[in-house]
C-alpha cells in the first residue's frame, strides 16, 4: 500500500493544489488560459476560408482531410495520434522544462508576429494549410517569448512534429513516382527469384497472378506514417543531431522497401494459394507485412547507428594481432 502511495505522490503532489500556488503562479495559469482560448477562437472561428468545407474552423477542415477516403487526405489518417505524441514528449521532458532558465526573449515576439502574418496570408490565399503551419509557429513562439530560448529549444521537436497533422497536397505528386519504383523493383525481384513475370506500366502480369500497383498502393500512406514513426524513434534512441537526421531520412527508403515487400508477398501468396486469396484477403491485410518489414529495418538501422565502431575496430584489431 505504501508503494502505491509513494508512486501516486510522484504523479500528483500537494504543490499543485490551487491553494498551494502563489498569486504570481495563479496569474500565469490564468494568462496562459486566456492565450489558449484566444488561439482556439482565432483558428476555430476565423481559421478557414475554403468553400469546400462548410465551416470557418481550421480544425474542422483538417479533420475532414484526415477522413477523406478519395484524395490525398486519406494518407493522413494517422493525424489523430500526432498531438498526443507531442504532448507525451513534453510530459517525458517535464523535468527539463522545470529546470530550464526562464526569461523573456523578444525574438519569440518576432516569431509570434510572423506566425500571425502567415495566418492572415493563408486566409487571404484560401490556403488553410498555411494557417495551420502558422498555428504551429504560434505554439512555439509564444513560450519562446515568455520563457526564453532554453524552453523554446525543448519545444522544437514536439512543435515541429505537429507538421505531420497538416495534409500537404503537393505530396500527392509523389504517388506516381512511387508507383513506378514499386512496380520496377517488384518486377526485378520476382524475375530474379525465377518467377515468370511481365511488367506493363504499373501492372505485373504472370500466369499465376495479375497485380496492378494503383495509386492507393503506391506506398505514399506508409511513407507518411513511417516518417512520423521514425521521427519519434530517432528522437528518443539517437544521441547526436546527425544520427537523428540520418535515421529520419532513412525512413523514406525504408518505407519504399516495406511496400516492395508487400507486393512480393501478394505475388507469392497468389502463386501458392491462388489469385483470389492473394489479391483479396491477403491484399487487404498485407499492410501488416509492410510495417513489419519497415519497422524491422528502422530498428536495425538504428542499432547500426548506435554501434561504437571505433571500439569494435579496436577489439577486432586486438583479436587479430593476438592470433598472429
Amino acid at each position: 500500500m505504501e508503494d502505491i502511495k509513494s508512486s501516486n505522490a510522484l504523479i500528483w503532489s500537494d504543490r499543485w493544489r490551487l491553494g498551494a500556488l502563489s498569486k504570481a503562479e495563479l496569474m500565469n495559469i490564468g494568462f496562459a488560459s486566456v492565450i489558449i482560448g484566444m488561439l482556439f477562437v482565432l483558428f476555430h472561428l476565423f481559421g478557414n476560408t475554403v468553400d469546400s468545407v462548410n465551416s470557418s474552423s481550421a480544425f474542422q477542415w483538417m479533420i475532414s482531410r484526415w477522413q477523406d477516403k478519395i484524395s490525398f487526405g486519406a494518407d493522413y489518417s494517422h493525424g489523430y495520434l500526432i498531438p498526443f505524441v507531442s504532448l507525451a514528449v513534453i510530459w517525458y521532458k517535464r523535468e527539463d522544462f522545470f529546470a530550464a532558465k526562464k526569461q523573456v526573449c523578444y525574438w519569440g515576439l518576432a516569431v509570434v508576429i510572423g506566425a500571425l502574418m502567415m495566418h492572415w496570408m493563408g486566409a487571404k490565399m484560401q490556403q488553410t494549410r498555411i494557417s495551420l503551419i502558422a498555428l504551429i509557429g504560434l505554439l512555439w513562439g509564444i513560450p519562446f517569448y515568455f520563457y526564453g530560448w532554453q524552453v523554446a529549444k525543448l519545444l522544437i521537436f514536439p512543435c515541429a512534429y505537429l507538421i505531420f497533422c497538416v495534409p500537404l497536397n503537393f505530396l500527392d505528386a509523389l504517388a506516381g513516382p512511387l508507383q513506378r519504383v514499386a512496380t520496377n523493383m517488384g518486377y526485378t525481384m520476382l524475375t530474379d527469384m525465377g518467377i515468370e513475370c511481365e511488367r506493363i506500366g504499373t501492372q505485373l502480369l504472370s500466369p499465376y497472378f495479375k497485380l496492378n500497383v494503383e495509386a492507393a498502393c503506391s506506398g505514399l500512406r506508409s511513407l507518411l506514417a513511417m516518417t512520423a514513426l521514425t521521427a519519434v524513434y530517432a528522437y528518443f534512441t539517437q544521441k547526436t543531431f546527425v544520427k537523428k537526421w540520418l535515421l529520419f531520412l532513412m525512413s523514406i527508403p525504408i518505407a519504399v522497401a516495406g511496400n516492395i515487400g508487400r507486393i512480393i508477398s501478394i505475388a507469392l501468396v497468389s502463386i501458392t494459394t491462388g489469385q483470389e486469396f492473394g489479391a483479396g484477403l491477403h491484399h487487404d491485410w498485407s499492410g501488416y507485412v509492410l510495417f513489419t518489414v519497415a519497422i524491422s529495418l528502422m530498428v536495425g538501422f538504428g542499432k547500426l547507428l548506435d554501434l561504437n565502431y571505433r571500439e569494435l575496430f579496436g577489439k577486432w584489431k586486438e583479436a587479430y594481432l593476438s592470433r598472429s
